[in-house]
């Protein structure tokens, strides 16, 4: 196990056009469970292929623990992959897959089949050691992708969207063996998925990136009430942020019938005459006056929670999602006054889109 740093690392794929990895700059502690993130063509996959090897670093370097591998070949970097579409061989029985690359080092057979034997216990294969690949469910070859992984025993777990393959209700299942299975086993590991569910619950730390650029790492609870800049804050959470652009006059941001006042430390940092004000969709509650006047458009009701989907004058045709305890006595056609509650309320620069703090 080891430590695994990007420093300045750099990925052009094309001379002239922009990195799709550019200088990034990022450290992930021994153990630790790193999920990256971002839209598509953000560098994610890019990011995890140049640690892999599989794509070279045109700028800065890699190093796994105290070795700089930025030149070092895929096979001699002690990692190892899992891969979307598992990668398994069909002729081969579950026990031959896990063992394969054991076979290929020439390790005795003994100590093969222990290791096999130990990686099935874990991700509880041990009845089907002798079954081919297709007689096994997605979520099934996904464990023996996984029992691959682990017989190498690897400094770094390298993991790119292992669970896009799967349907809704058996990624939440695998999902949940992985976190468990990595916090057991204690190796480093980076993960790469476009769905932010999977980072929120998966990860020790979410990396964000967008056009090749780190805009944020850190926990998912940080990233959730304390984003950096306005992408992150509309990245991160499910519904998005409602982000509402505002006028600042007399030390106060204007959207629509809501009035906020900033702090003497964001007026400062302002550059200009013009706020983006974020709101969470649950910071919102609902009122009859004193926030921002608004009409449902829309009453989503999923049992355990509603969404009110609204209208709000001044709030340039943007529509305001808000959340509520499930059974919602709000109807369609209904004026609403949405009172933001004051830990829910973030304020960027609308320049910079960076993050205006309070004090």
């Amino acid at each position: 196990m080891a430590t695994v740093t990007f420093d300045h690392a750099t990925r052009i794929y094309q001379d002239g056009h922009e990195p799709a990895v550019n200088r990034l700059d990022l450290e992930i502690a021994d153990g630790e469970f790193l999920v990256l993130v971002g839209p598509s063509g953000c560098g994610k996959s890019t990011t995890l292929r140049m640690l892999a090897g599989l794509e070279p670093v045109d700028g800065g370097m890699i190093r796994i623990g105290e070795r700089d591998v930025t030149m070092v070949p895929p096979k001699d970097r002690d990692i190892a992959m899992v891969f979307q579409s598992y990668a398994l061989y069909p002729h081969m029985t579950v026990a031959e897959n896990i063992g394969f690359h054991l076979k290929i080092k020439k390790v005795e057979k003994a100590e093969r089949e222990r290791r096999v034997l130990e990686a099935a216990a874990i991700l509880d294969l041990g009845e089907f050691l002798n079954r081919k690949p297709a007689k096994l469910s997605g979520g099934q070859r996904q464990r023996v992708a996984m029992g691959r992984a682990i017989v190498r025993q690897p400094q770094v777990f390298l993991m790119d969207e292992p669970l896009s393959n799967l349907d809704a209700k058996l990624r939440v299942q695998t999902r949940t063996q992985i976190a468990a299975l990595q916090r057991n086993l204690g190796v480093t590991t980076v993960y790469v998925t476009h769905d932010q569910v999977e980072a929120m619950t998966m990860a020790d730390r979410v990396a964000v990136l967008k056009d090749g650029i780190l805009q944020q790492c850190a926990s998912p609870r940080t990233l959730f009430t304390h984003p950096d800049n306005l992408f992150v804050a509309g990245f991160i959470g499910s519904p998005a942020m409602n982000l509402l652009d505002a006028k600042v006059v007399d030390g106060q941001a204007h959207v629509g019938s809501l009035t906020l006042a900033l702090s003497t430390q964001q007026l400062s940092t302002l550059t200009s005459g013009a706020v983006v004000v974020g709101v969470r969709p649950e910071a919102f509650s609902i009122e009859k006056s004193g926030g921002l006047d608004a009409e449902v458009e829309l009453v989503e009701e999923l049992g355990s929670e509603s969404y009110l989907y609204c209208t709000a004058p001044g709030v340039d045709g943007k529509q305001v999602t808000v959340r509520t305890e499930g059974l919602s006595p709000a109807s369609r056609g209904e004026r609403v006054s949405l009172v933001p509650r004051a830990v829910g309320v973030h304020v960027f620069d609308a320049v910079t889109g960076a993050r205006l703090e309070e004090a």
